[in-house]
């Protein structure tokens, strides 16, 4: 008795397993309770230091310049009326929205075929190329703009080639204007364009190109149709940023640029410094941070996936 006791537990346990898994379409099957308020936020106080340290050394600050803007030198919105209205600042605006769109689309076209060439290479050369793009981003900023301004001279090597070719006749004037600025933050913008475009490119499966050549596509048709595409999150996540930081740049469009091609930083730089107007510069500087937070908004609502994870989602 005892052992037939026994041996008709399991199988009174696997006909009741049996029963709840093959109940009725009709039944609807128990769900867990979602998780309390209060369970989806143990743990929170740990965040508690990090907190304490973002709202002492952003929050407050942020908040501190903001005001000036609407405080200084009177109580009211006049700093953002004359930022717009006084066509020398309005200028100074076009001269940002302008050398931060050229230098966006000048790094795309040059950083998109680095970044294919590094991905299509064999691992070793790709790995050297990728080498020499870090290397050029960890080389110190100001070396860099003054390698630009002594090569984009009238007497600096890029002039006198040219004249050496025949091209030119004359030096070109290739810095203190807009040439300089494009090419200075080009060069230095455009290993930001690289990383995340190589990082997308790799996680590319070959198989999907092979797949499109199969069904009979071109080899432009495949570019267009079915590798540019998967390069989509790449390019915005690039784009993006390389966009939002020609924005804020300042030593290179003041070495290279002129007074008539001045940048919302120098700007902001001019009027603190020169002027001690800071509600005219608080100003400026909260046009650029509403800037990048509409900017940031737009890109997570048309690329809410990370680069690389949405190339491996595919």
């Amino acid at each position: 008795m005892k052992m037939t006791a026994t041996a008709s537990h399991p199988s009174t346990a696997i006909g009741s397993a049996t029963g709840a898994a093959g109940s009725a379409p009709g039944q609807t099957v128990a769900r867990q309770p979602s998780p309390s308020l209060k369970q989806r936020w143990r743990g929170a106080s740990n965040l508690l230091p990090a907190l304490l340290f973002l709202g002492l050394f952003f929050l407050a600050p942020l908040i501190g310049l903001l005001l000036r803007g609407v405080l200084e030198p009177v109580p009211g919105l006049g700093n953002y009326e004359q930022l717009f209205a006084n066509s020398a600042y309005a200028r100074v605006l076009l001269n940002t929205f302008s050398v931060a769109g050229l230098v966006t689309l000048f790094s795309l076209l040059l950083g998109f075929p680095l970044a294919w060439a590094i991905t299509l290479v064999p691992r070793g050369w790709g790995r050297w190329i990728l080498n020499i793009v870090l290397l050029s981003m960890w080389t110190s900023l100001l070396a860099r703009t003054y390698s630009w301004l002594v090569l984009l001279q009238a007497s600096g090597v890029i002039n006198k080639a040219l004249m050496a070719l025949g091209i030119i006749d004359q030096p070109l004037e290739m810095v203190h204007n807009l040439t300089g600025v494009v090419i200075g933050m080009s060069y230095i913008m455009i290993p930001f364009i690289v990383l995340p475009l190589q990082a997308t490119m790799q996680a590319i499966d070959p198989m999907i190109l092979q797949a499109g050549s199969i069904c009979g596509a071109s080899p432009w048709t495949n570019f267009f149709r079915v590798f540019l595409p998967l390069c989509r999150p790449g390019l915005f996540s690039g784009g993006l940023m390389v966009f939002v930081m020609s924005l804020g740049y300042y030593v290179t469009p003041a070495l290279l640029g002129g007074a008539q091609n001045m940048m919302l930083p120098e700007f902001i730089i001019q009027q603190v410094q020169s002027f001690l107007n800071w509600g005219l510069a608080s100003a400026g500087a909260a046009l650029l941070i509403v800037i990048t937070l509409v900017l940031f908004y737009f890109y997570l609502k048309l690329q809410p996936e990370s680069p690389v994870g949405a190339s491996n989602a595919r």
